[in-house]
């Protein structure tokens, strides 16, 4: 568990057949998958309801995996979200892939997302209103 942060965001995953490969464990590819649902997840609960990822929008610009233990077809796991970090443009946010309790950590993920305008094409400062709902939910930040 990373030292110093409380995850309050917490997602249930359910493995799939088709994720687990021939070596009987989840693929390596797939678990950006759970990542990806866990973080929409956790901004739809933050922000109150769906995001307009046609307007303005984070895009993911950076990703690392590191992979502790392997996720086997009838594990229970569970996504644990949390953004740490907001800036102007971005925010960081860290992620651990868990089975049943918080410790048991299977693999965990750090992501850069960046304030992005679809229809102007560029990148954007994060909105005020985000940055408000996601310091709300938050209780450790790390502020620029």
């Amino acid at each position: 568990m990373e030292q110093g942060y409380t995850f309050y965001h917490k997602t249930p995953v359910q493995v799939r057949f088709n994720d687990v490969d021939i070596m009987g464990h989840v693929n390596n590819s797939v678990y950006q998958n759970y990542f990806d649902f866990a973080r929409m997840r956790y901004f739809e609960e933050v922000f109150g309801s769906r995001v307009d990822w046609y307007d303005k929008a984070l895009v993911l610009v950076k990703i690392e995996i590191e992979y502790q233990k392997p996720v086997r077809m009838y594990d229970f796991i569970q996504v644990l979200t949390k953004v740490h970090y907001l800036g102007n443009k971005s925010l960081q946010m860290k992620q651990h892939l868990v089975g049943k309790s918080a410790d048991d950590v299977r693999c965990s993920n750090k992501a850069v997302l960046a304030g992005f305008s679809y229809t102007e094409g560029d990148s954007i400062h994060l909105l005020d209103e985000w940055k408000e709902k996601i310091n709300r939910y938050e209780q450790d930040l790390d502020l620029l």
